[in-house]
């Protein structure tokens, strides 16, 4: 994965699996909230998640959480991964609010 912590800037994918874990969520869950959240713009393989939630909890961003209850491992976000998001809302925003401005919108 190729986000930018210092710049702020997220991959579309991190941003949307970061978002998706404000809820505990196991991996099929992650990935059909990103498909639906986008309208099927994007879509996750197995691959893809598992490896970018391997990432994002050496990150500390998120975290599994429950017991080891069945084979669906649950993971949230973490207090770190929310701060993660919040920078990037802002980013984004700004970035909304220049290009509006040129536009003329």
């Amino acid at each position: 994965m190729k986000d930018n912590v210092k710049g702020g800037a997220l991959t579309e994918v991190t941003f949307f699996i970061l978002l998706s874990l404000y809820t505990p969520r196991h991996g099929y869950a992650v990935m059909q909230f990103v498909e639906e959240k986008t309208g099927g713009r994007l879509t996750l393989g197995a691959g893809t998640l598992y490896g970018a939630i391997t990432t994002l909890q050496d990150k500390g961003w998120i975290e599994p959480c429950g017991g080891d209850e069945g084979r669906r491992k649950e993971y949230v976000i973490t207090s770190t991964g929310k701060e993660v998001v919040n920078k990037e809302l802002a980013r984004l925003e700004r970035l909304t609010q220049v290009a509006g401005e040129i536009v003329g919108r």
